[in-house]
């Protein structure tokens, strides 16, 4: 008892709730200063993956290496305060969108809307639902087409010279050939280069449904996992400058990122 008081006491008087706040902020501190190299290591491999500091935070945790989001955060600002550069790693704020008034789109042939989509779709609870989109490059640089796949978060990729709707779907087309087992349903936007949805259809023996105009919502997942491979190639890039191994290069790094949304799994491994 006499140790107690004597530790957390304070002007010779003894309150538990200040020696509970007294007790916490050791153990804050202790954690803080058994931060070793191993771990700081692991958490700058990790920001040089763009993972994210919850993400790392996460699989330290499990290889026994434990370190909280907070602390690296803070490692990352006093770094930058340092003239460091392990804040570039870190995502930037996204852009909010904004309801659309542009020219509008003609409608699409024989499309059918997410209206009519299975509800296992929205539940996630199989393999085989795709989300697609383009990625633009500079004006005139062609695109890259992206899959994304509603369970597993895999995310695919592949470049094209432009927007041209037979272009577009012999891309998709070769994408899930090698996945025909677990592809069921695929959502699209209101873009033109989908128009040969049809096509895609009879090759894929799948279903093909499309998002309402302005929703880019109910395609969710692939409009994120494109903001995430913006980190690899930032709005206006030339894709002429970005190889078809560069493209691999992001893409299996993606995959390879362990996600909340998974238990901080890796999509390769849930897919």
């Amino acid at each position: 008892v006499s140790r107690e008081v004597r530790r957390n006491g304070t002007d010779g008087s003894y309150s538990a709730a200040e020696a509970q706040q007294l007790s916490r902020a050791r153990r804050q501190a202790a954690a803080k200063r058994f931060i070793g190299p191993d771990t700081v290591f692991y958490v700058e491999v990790g920001l040089g993956w763009k993972w994210s500091p919850e993400q790392i935070s996460a699989v330290c945790r499990r290889i026994g290496s434990p370190v909280s989001h907070e602390w690296i955060y803070q490692y990352v600002q006093t770094d930058k305060a340092n003239g460091g550069e392990l804040y570039r790693h870190l995502r930037q704020g996204k852009r909010r969108y904004r309801k659309g008034y542009g020219t509008k789109r003609s409608p699409i042939p024989g499309a059918v809307s997410i209206e009519q989509r299975p509800t296992v779709v929205d539940e996630r609870g199989r393999l085989g639902d795709w989300e697609a989109d383009l990625v633009l490059g500079k004006q005139g640089t062609g695109a890259i087409v992206t899959l994304a796949e509603r369970r597993s978060r895999i995310y695919l990729t592949k470049k094209v010279f432009s927007k041209d709707a037979g272009e577009v779907s012999s891309a998709i087309i070769s994408m899930l050939s090698g996945y025909k087992d677990v592809c069921h349903t695929i959502t699209f936007d209101n873009g033109g280069e989908f128009s040969e949805h049809q096509a895609i259809a009879e090759a894929l023996e799948a279903e093909m449904y499309f998002a309402h105009p302005y929703a880019p919502h109910e395609r969710g997942l692939n409009e994120n996992t494109n903001g995430l491979l913006r980190q690899f190639i930032p709005k206006g890039t030339d894709l002429r400058t970005v190889s078809e191994e560069d493209l691999e290069r992001y893409q299996g790094a993606l995959n390879s990122r362990p996600r909340k949304c998974l238990g901080f799994r890796q999509p390769s491994v849930v897919f």
